[in-house]
């Protein structure tokens, strides 16, 4: 295909309308990769220039993203999750007809400072197993996780494969300890250099950082999770109540 150079569109704009069309057609299905710079420059018959300002255009517009050393990807439609009941990401993703799979990062025991202390119960200082993973939905990085885990839990938990078997399961289910309820904190963050480079994503861009902190029987907690999740790809939801206003 050739571009109409009497339309009175610039040409980037007319390359990014039939890109987006065909994204929109379902010609690139989500999670496609698209076809390489020289095929779109031979098939527009444009310039560099011309392609990477329809290129940022179609980033912009959420409908494509740049994956480091594979290529480019048209994105999958933005999630909308609940924040209604405490779920793992294995369960919110199948929720979601997402197949999730992991990457583990590191795995580690080190002592607790002073917030994970807090967090979890603990002196400053006491032994705590630290795991990282990057969290996936049908091939795209979607979640940086780092779980703090007292040493007596984590230190079984580091057995398993964190790749295959979400800690919430392994947790009910191999080692009999039921989640009851858990603190849920929201913020939006710029992504550091470090949770860029896991999910894929310039450093600055936004994210959603979730704090929760995981409780077992007798109130004691269990796990302690920060979430770095990335914003052009979810977005979370909840339903209030109105409070009575007093002296009515």
């Amino acid at each position: 295909m050739t571009t109409d150079r009497s339309n009175q569109l610039p040409l980037y704009a007319q390359v990014e309308a039939t890109l987006a069309a065909r994204i929109a057609d379902g010609t690139y299905p989500p999670g496609t990769q698209l076809p390489n710079e020289a095929s779109l420059l031979a098939s527009f018959n444009i310039s560099r220039t011309t392609l990477q300002k329809t290129v940022q255009n179609l980033i912009a517009r959420g409908l494509i993203e740049i994956r480091r050393g594979k290529g480019t990807f048209v994105t999958q439609p933005r999630l909308t999750q609940p924040l209604t009941e405490l779920s793992g990401f294995v369960e919110d993703m199948r929720a979601h007809g997402r197949h999730p799979t992991a990457r583990l990062v590191g795995k580690q025991i080190e002592k607790a400072s002073e917030a994970v202390a807090g967090k979890l119960s603990l002196a400053p200082g006491t032994p705590v197993v630290h795991i990282r993973r990057v969290r996936i939905a049908d091939g795209t990085p979607l979640s940086f996780d780092e779980t703090w885990l007292p040493q007596d839990i984590g230190e079984k938990i580091m057995q398993d494969d964190l790749e295959a078997e979400p800690i919430f399961t392994l947790l009910e289910q191999k080692y009999g300890m039921p989640l009851i309820e858990a603190e849920y904190r929201l913020e939006a963050i710029a992504a550091d250099k470090t949770v860029a480079r896991a999910l894929d994503i310039a450093p600055g861009s936004p994210i959603f950082l979730i704090e929760r902190t995981s409780y077992g029987d007798g109130n004691r907690p269990v796990d302690y999770e920060k979430l770095y999740y990335r914003g052009d790809q979810i977005q979370f939801v909840t339903r209030l109540a109105r409070r009575k206003p007093r002296g009515q």
